[in-house]
């Protein structure tokens, strides 16, 4: 999978020794950037915009995000909850499956609960209606599939054949209809517009006969909208459309757009060798910290490489014992020795909400920046009692 970010900006000049290692830092001043971007497009189309935790939940930058965006989504009752306790505005939950002992919580924090079959909806309406007696407001809404692949890869594309991710769309009635408020579907991953119009081409077909019947229209994440390139004029325009043609309130839910290019990760070459090509192991892990590297797979950008140069590739991978935990071959701006820093772009979103402590291997300390002012603070840091505590 080729990523479509890493962009320095400011981290050009951030001195990586300045932090411990391995670290996160995100940038204050580029979360705020993102954020405006994506409020501008808000406020010229007449949307709502909401944050999508799954991808970036750092809540020691809600204050933030609440200064811009109409609120967050959530993935279940834990995200829920986290949003009810940090972030202000709306909170909108989706669960591929809710469990029953979850959802009357839910009820209470949500405002709207987005389900992802009519089945969940049926089987789960005494808790729906007991919470509504009980004075709770929200609105129920269903995930639907659009059926309409777009993806580079298909275990990112939720529009895969056999995927788990929405009501197909082809089984849509007007029965279905009558139970939900709005309609949510997601069905981009890091893309622009096109793929966007390409589904809502199918969408608006299927649920054209409810126009005027549902109030919101969520139409996911996966937007790239604070890419430099993203065709933002044109996007403003073609929500106008959706919003007028449907006469529903649009909802757009983007996660690594409020975070992209906002953080690195920072590390140090613990040792090299020679293996047919120069080797290097540093204390960042592919498998604990950026697993999306070998997941999606993508080669992730470095901060300062020598792109240009002709000097030998150095494999980088991470301390675990795992063979395949390899980052990937850079040609490094820095000499391959111990005790070198080197940094990873692009690493505030989908990095720092998988980390996890296989083998042992300690998690980056979390730093918060802001180049504007250069005010740096360490806002979390990581020891052994982190990895004892997760088992028993």
């Amino acid at each position: 999978m080729q990523t479509k970010a890493g962009d320095p900006g400011a981290f050009a000049h951030f001195d990586l020794n300045r932090v411990d290692s391995p670290a996160f830092v995100v940038d204050a001043a580029r979360l705020r950037a993102n954020c405006q971007i994506l409020a501008d497009i808000r406020d010229a189309a007449g949307i709502k915009v909401l944050a999508a935790l799954k991808a970036f939940s750092m809540w020691s930058t809600a204050p933030i995000i609440g200064e811009y965006l109409d609120g967050v989504c959530a993935s279940g009752l834990f995200e829920a909850r986290l949003a009810s306790e940090f972030y202000d505005g709306e909170i909108a939950t989706y669960s591929a499956a809710y469990k029953g002992d979850d959802l009357a919580e839910i009820c209470r924090l949500s405002d709207h609960i987005i389900f992802n079959s009519p089945g969940q909806i049926l089987r789960f309406a005494p808790i729906l209606e007991a919470a509504r007696a009980a004075g709770q407001h929200f609105d129920v809404g269903l995930r639907i599939n659009p059926q309409v692949p777009t993806g580079e890869v298909a275990r990112y594309d939720p529009s895969s054949p056999g995927s788990r991710l929405g009501f197909p769309l082809d089984q849509l009635t007007p029965e279905v209809m009558e139970l939900v408020d709005g309609i949510h579907f997601h069905n981009l991953c890091e893309q622009d517009l096109a793929p966007l119009q390409q589904t809502w081409d199918r969408v608006f077909d299927a649920i054209e006969p409810a126009f005027g019947q549902i109030k919101w229209i969520n139409m996911g994440g996966g937007h790239h909208i604070t890419r430099a390139d993203y065709q933002r004029e044109e996007l403003v325009e073609f929500l106008r459309d959706a919003a007028e043609d449907s006469g529903a309130e649009i909802y757009l839910e983007p996660g690594e757009a409020v975070a992209l290019d906002a953080g690195i990760l920072i590390g140090t070459i613990l040792d090299s060798h020679w293996n047919g090509m120069p080797v290097a192991v540093t204390d960042i892990s592919a498998t604990c910290h950026m697993p999306d590297v070998i997941e999606a797979p993508y080669r992730p950008a470095m901060l300062g490489e020598d792109t240009g140069g002709e000097g030998e590739p150095v494999r980088l991978g991470g301390p675990s014992c795992l063979a395949g935990d390899v980052i990937g071959d850079y040609r490094l701006p820095v000499p391959c020795e111990p005790g070198q820093r080197i940094a990873f772009l692009d690493q505030a979103h989908y990095s720092m909400v998988k980390t996890n402590t296989f083998n042992g291997v300690p998690l980056p300390s979390i730093w918060l920046w802001d180049s504007d002012s250069d005010a740096l603070e360490q806002v979390k840091s990581f020891g052994y009692a982190d990895f004892r505590d997760r088992l028993s």
